[in-house]
């Protein structure tokens, strides 16, 4: 199971964030956002792959961004067409289509996404395009019927350990491949609590 951190603001609590060993670190590129990540990205090791998040941004924006920052993943977390996906799609870059979950959530949406990106990431439908501190009814999960592996989001904290670890284990996670947390583990946006965040990798055995 692998482990993407994603709200990242400030240089410093980078550095002590990626001395966890996180998969993946996400940065936001979204001007709305009170996570919008303007600054430097410190040196964290290689083998932590940096992410882009964004939000019905052009195939340029996405590119600048990823050229500046040196990404190796994007997240696309707006409505993003299948037809833009593919062309990011095979950029030597992992293409992460977000879609925002409901307990009526049709996921036959997902079908002409299928060809065209890496993975899928599942969030909870909220006010805000991500990081709303909600959780969706994983049990819906039940009905996902592609083999595509996806990312779990959507207020994942330490309260929810035993249920995690529950869904873990469980028919409906097979194709769940990685964890996505981010405004549980914060002391303001942005800033995450290092000592939460090592608690939960040692709690959920990442």
């Amino acid at each position: 199971m692998k482990l993407k951190i994603c709200g990242m603001k400030y240089p410093e609590n980078i550095k002590d964030v990626a001395s966890l060993h996180p998969d993946y670190i996400g940065f936001i590129f979204y001007e709305e956002s009170k996570r919008n990540f303007d600054k430097e990205i410190p040196k964290i090791a290689n083998k932590i792959k940096k992410t882009g998040v964004f939000v019905n941004a052009t195939k340029d924006f996405i590119l600048e961004k990823a050229e500046k920052y040196n990404l190796r993943a994007v997240q696309l977390h707006g409505d993003e067409s299948p037809e833009f996906c593919k062309a990011l799609f095979g950029n030597k870059i992992e293409v992460i289509k977000a879609f925002s979950v409901s307990d009526d959530f049709d996921f036959s949406l997902l079908t002409p996404y299928e060809t065209v990106c890496d993975y899928f990431l599942f969030d909870t439908k909220g006010k805000d395009r991500g990081g709303n501190g909600l959780v969706f009814d994983w049990k819906i999960l039940k009905q996902y019927t592609f083999d595509k592996p996806y990312f779990l989001s959507g207020g994942i904290g330490l309260e929810e350990v035993d249920n995690l670890k529950l869904f873990l284990g469980s028919d409906e996670s097979k194709h769940c491949y990685a964890v996505d947390v981010n405004s549980k583990f914060e002391f303001e946006a942005g800033l995450k609590n290092t000592i939460q965040l090592k608690s939960f990798i040692q709690h959920v055995n990442f």
